[in-house]
């Protein structure tokens, strides 16, 4: 019998459960049967806070099909949540460990922002070829890939069609990449829509993929900081940046829906 929560982070829904004590080791498979609707509790992603040697705690997060992400930004902040609510600590701010690097926290309820940076080197404006038609698309990794295309109609953006197309596209294999849809309204807002590498379909918000959105817009001179950013589910999330991209900030709401025991029978 495990204990979980379920928390989102703007409409993207973790279940998290606390690992520090490391007897959870199927984190993968359980994942997989946690996150199933109808059969399981159902969510985007399961998130596994366990020891670090390197910071405060450590984030392992499982997509709803087994795999494991590098980084989410919304279920990291969603994991500062969950610290909070199952008093494991009275400390604000955090060091969190995970895959892509190591994070600095900082919870102000219900909000929760993180300092995000660029694993790589962004690559703007490249072509590719979908179905015999050319995409113009940019890629930047925060944390996990992601090829960002600006649309001026973003509610009618073929996001689960071109984005199950995009993901596998052989310019972002073997690992894929999460794809992502900006549509910019003003130096200072915008919206976003993201098809996501390892939940296979549209969610109502991806945080790593809001900031690669806006660092995105930022580059090619559409935005200055901040900038807020209305999520698929209607949510507003902010990101603000210094001019030469070192300093990265995003902040958003986070929300218990629920908490409760998983008895594996």
């Amino acid at each position: 019998m495990l204990k979980f929560m379920k928390i989102t982070g703007s409409g993207n829904d973790f279940v998290l459960l606390n690992n520090l004590d490391g007897k959870i080791r199927n984190r993968s498979k359980l994942a997989i049967e946690l996150c199933r609707y109808k059969y399981g509790i159902g969510a985007d992603g399961a998130i596994f806070l366990e020891k670090s040697r390197k910071a405060d705690y450590k984030m392992r997060i499982f997509n709803s099909d087994g795999s494991e992400a590098e980084m989410c930004g919304n279920g990291l902040r969603c994991l500062i949540r969950f610290i909070h609510e199952q008093k494991i600590s009275k400390k604000t701010s955090f060091l969190i460990e995970t895959l892509a690097g190591i994070y600095e926290t900082h919870f102000n309820k219900p909000d929760v922002s993180i300092r995000m940076f660029l694993v790589k080197e962004p690559c703007l404006n490249v072509s590719v070829d979908v179905e015999g038609e050319k995409i113009l698309l940019h890629m930047l990794n925060t944390g996990v890939p992601h090829a960002v295309i600006i649309t001026d109609d973003i509610d009618n953006a073929p996001v689960v069609k071109y984005g199950k197309l995009i993901r596998y596209h052989r310019v972002f294999q073997p690992s894929g990449t999460n794809v992502d849809w900006l549509e910019i309204i003003d130096k200072h807002h915008g919206r976003v829509r993201t098809y996501e590498r390892g939940v296979e379909d549209e969610t109502l918000a991806c945080g790593t993929g809001i900031v690669a959105s806006v660092l995105c817009g930022a580059m090619l001179g559409k935005f200055t900081s901040p900038v807020e950013i209305v999520a698929r589910s209607g949510e507003k999330l902010t990101v603000s940046f210094s001019d030469d991209f070192k300093e990265i900030f995003f902040k958003g709401g986070t929300r218990v829906i629920f908490e409760g025991k998983w008895i594996n029978r």
